[in-house]
């Protein structure tokens, strides 16, 4: 059917397709659906701002109301595990990749999906001159929140599987590569319809197999290691049958078995960035190791931040966050997080945290990042100046105490001109992050009272320059309320007076926000996600690439992008190959992170 993936990995053609041909299908999901190449999500565009609100509403209520993974258990019988222990190469190893937070704009979404479709990569480590060589995974898993900014069949069509199938729509035998997918919190959106319907049921997409009927699933690689992939439903607890499943694969396991733990959100950094009780996920963290399999994980895995920070302690054990696949870059020096609750030390952060901390320094510039958010400071700038109304425009800054007057009278007058500023003062203390502690209420008040003045001063500004210097009705009547030259003065300044202030507001209400979120961010270690998802940066990519030796012997190897390209050139290349490579003199080759890690 138009529109969905295809239900089966295409046979290979007999005759080759015509160039012409290959290359206006290669980045569709289907030969009858056109290539977009979508933009980054702008968070703080007024449309999504309301999207985002009623996602999260629907997706709590759903979630507090009915739980589809208890149906899923019924009505999806899945089996115990998935059995790959005997497929490793004939050196003896077994390839796997780990990608998180993919569906987001095109060019960052595709130059990860384009790296994990080549056969080979030859990776430097970062600044350092030897190569390493990579092989593709017999497995990719995806660790959570594939598509952004909410689940659906469109939205994961335009932002996750066309850049996929672009990069490789089909893959040939013995190479055909397997997909294993985890939900986040993106993908509860649709209450995981969409997800279900497209990672749950034996399709192939981009050229790999999917084989899992549920939301979770365990693998059985080789050299006694395990794959555990989780799903919390939106940081709920996790459920009874899912428990009962793990138990099923725990009995499976040997005394000497190790784990890989993959779960969608990083418990680990949240907890040591908060004074808090441990949350519902942590909790199912801990639960899993202690209860269900015996602390025989030796890697955590885990996306929903959006960038690469190791943790290890002292036996070797890692905790990885790597959120990297495409979505919108998140700082690594907010949450804080230098060593976790269980002793757990930060050993690599990409990008490290002085670039992180210089990057914050955007929103200064945040109109330019996010245009869109000016349309609602200017009419909230506007909104204010027509509540608190005065005649004020032939009056000079000398004669700021008369201006001030006549604003108060009004406001007296006028109740629900204080209302308005209760309400944005009420508003902005309500968003302001819960890292302020005991502070937040006053954070949020000095914020939402400096928009207030901003609003006072951008209006006066607004009404002096429409009176005063342009000269549009300087004159009123005896009574104040008409304007000695005519209605059309009065109309014209009523217009002018209110164009300007709403171009004040859509140029100052950004800065006041911008100055706001970098002050937050790089001082008090809150608004780590507004901060830089305002900025929608598409650069400091990240995935893993997994290695099991012969001796059993798990590497580890970082993959990271610094800058994605923005332009790209057709390649011709058949439908196992990318069709776009980079045509952009200012992106970076892919590079290791830090050295291979050996456990």
């Amino acid at each position: 059917m138009a529109g969905e993936p295809e239900l089966r990995n295409p046979p290979t053609p007999l005759e080759p397709e015509p160039i012409a041909r290959r290359v206006r299908e290669r980045g569709s999901a289907t030969a009858t659906k056109p290539h977009h190449h979508a933009d980054m999500v702008r968070w703080l565009h007024p449309g999504q701002v309301f999207r985002t609100g009623l996602d999260a509403l629907v997706s709590t209520v759903f979630g507090t109301r009915a739980d589809l993974r208890l149906i899923e258990a019924v009505v999806r019988p899945q089996e115990p595990y998935f059995d790959y222990s005997s497929e490793s190469a004939p050196n003896g190893e077994f390839w796997l990749d780990y990608v998180s937070d993919i569906g987001d704009g095109w060019d960052s979404t595709y130059t990860v999906a384009r790296l994990l479709a080549l056969p080979e990569l030859n990776l430097p480590v970062r600044g350092g001159t030897a190569t390493h060589a990579t092989k593709r995974g017999r497995v990719l898993v995806f660790g959570g929140d594939q598509v952004y900014p909410g689940a659906s069949r469109e939205v994961y069509e335009e932002r996750m599987v066309q850049p996929y199938e672009a990069a490789m729509r089909r893959s040939h035998p013995p190479n055909q590569p397997d997909l294993f997918v985890i939900p986040g919190n993106h993908d509860w959106y649709d209450g995981l319809s969409a997800f279900m319907r497209l990672f749950c049921a034996q399709r192939w997409v981009a050229g790999r197999r999917t084989r899992q009927s549920r939301s979770y699933f365990a693998l059985k690689l080789p050299q006694s290691w395990w794959l555990i992939g989780t799903d919390v439903q939106l940081n709920s607890d996790i459920d009874v049958p899912q428990v009962e499943y793990f138990r099923n694969v725990a009995q499976q396991m040997g005394p000497e078995d190790r784990v890989i733990l993959c779960n969608a959100e990083p418990a680990w950094i949240m907890a040591a960035s908060t004074r808090r009780k441990g949350s519902y996920l942590e909790n199912n963290l801990e639960y899993l190791q202690e209860k269900v399999l015996g602390r025989r994980i030796s890697v955590f895995l885990a996306g929903d931040l959006h960038h690469y920070r190791r943790h290890e302690d002292a036996a070797g054990r890692q905790k990885i966050t790597a959120g990297g696949g495409g979505a919108f870059l998140h700082p690594t020096h907010a949450p804080a997080a230098p060593t976790l609750r269980d002793g757990y030390k930060l050993q690599k952060s990409f990008p490290d945290e002085k670039t992180s901390r210089k990057l914050a320094r955007k929103n200064l510039l945040l109109i330019r990042y996010s245009p869109g958010f000016g349309v609602i400071t200017g009419t909230l700038y506007l909104l204010m100046a027509l509540a608190a109304y005065a005649e004020v425009g032939s009056l000079g800054v000398s004669q700021l105490p008369e201006v001030l007057t006549a604003v108060a009278n009004n406001m007296v007058n006028r109740p629900w001109t204080l209302a308005l500023g209760l309400v944005t003062i009420g508003g902005l203390i309500s968003l302001a992050d819960a890292a302020f502690g005991k502070w937040r209420a006053l954070v949020g008040a000095v914020h939402g009272l400096s928009h207030i003045l901003a609003a006072f001063l951008v209006s006066w500004g607004g009404t002096y320059l429409t009176v005063s210097k342009l000269g549009i009705c300087p004159v009123l009547t005896a009574d104040g309320s008409h304007c000695a030259d005519g209605w059309m003065h009065l109309a014209g300044k009523f217009l002018l007076s209110c164009t300007f202030t709403f171009m004040g507001g859509f140029l100052v209400g950004p800065f006041l926000v911008g100055l706001y979120l970098w002050l937050s961010v790089n001082v008090f270690g809150a608004h780590s996600n507004e901060a830089f998802g305002s900025l929608a940066l598409p650069d400091y990519k990240n995935f893993l690439r997994l290695r099991i030796d012969a001796d059993g012997r798990l590497t580890v190897f970082p993959v990271g992008i610094e800058r994605v390209a923005r332009h790209w050139k057709p390649t011709g290349a058949g439908p196992g190959s990318p069709a776009f490579d980079p045509d952009d003199p200012k992106a970076t080759d892919p590079m290791l992170i830090e050295p291979p890690l050996r456990l």
